[in-house]
């Protein structure tokens, strides 16, 4: 199988499969027939490892968004469809955009709703949770992260993926209250869950339905 190999002061051998690419990092006197057999042994669950971002990117490929597409916004499903004009929004009823839209645009223009909904959202339940945990956030913003649902800075500022308002409410309050509680404890240790907890006794079950959310937009191109 074929492979990258990296070398370094380490003690360990670790692998690495991202976009399609296997990824091998050894200590720097380890004999390459070693490694060779190292990577062997784990062939299967690289070919598996493989086989899932080979399925991810073909999903990423074929996404697709057009009027009568359903799309998540805090859980809940909405229609895209078409309203005279040219504003964009959200009616309780559905995303409406404007008429006759190329999909790429169909697609923008409700990304755009989006940042908008998670403006609004996320900055009115991080000033709820806030008074309950008794903290005042410098500022909270709303960004195109990819990779996190939410961060912390050390100046108090705090900043949120527009896509997690399409987590359910119960989701979406556990990284604010996450987020929060990284104003006390900038660290994931034992006081930091705790004060989460007890916030949020539940927050263990919130955090692995994020997790099947992150699992869904993995499979949808929304850049």
């Amino acid at each position: 199988m074929e492979y990258i190999l990296i070398r370094s002061k380490r003690k360990t051998v670790a692998i690495h499969v991202r976009d399609g690419v296997v990824e091998v990092r050894a200590p720097l006197n380890m004999l390459k027939c070693d490694i060779d057999d190292f990577v062997a042994s784990k062939e299967r669950w690289i070919k598996e490892k493989l086989a899932v971002l080979r399925e991810r990117f073909e999903n990423r490929e074929a996404f697709t968004l057009n009027y009568g597409d359903i799309v998540t916004y805090r859980g809940k499903n909405y229609p895209v469809t078409a309203k005279k004009g040219n504003r964009v929004g959200f009616d309780d009823e559905s995303f409406f955009i404007p008429p006759d839209l190329p999909a790429e645009n169909v697609k923008s223009a409700c990304i755009q709703i989006y940042r908008m909904l998670a403006r609004r959202d996320l900055t009115e339940k991080t000033v709820k949770y806030a008074k309950v945990m008794g903290i005042d956030p410098a500022n909270v913003r709303v960004t195109n992260a990819k990779s996190r649902w939410g961060s912390c800075s050390a100046k108090k500022s705090i900043n949120y993926s527009w896509r997690l308002i399409m987590a359910d409410d119960d989701v979406v309050d556990y990284v604010v209250v996450h987020e929060l509680a990284h104003l006390y404890e900038m660290n994931h240790g034992e006081l930091f869950w705790a004060r989460i907890e007890s916030v949020m006794p539940d927050y263990r079950d919130r955090r692995l339905r994020l997790r099947e959310l992150h699992r869904r937009i993995e499979n949808e191109d929304w850049d």
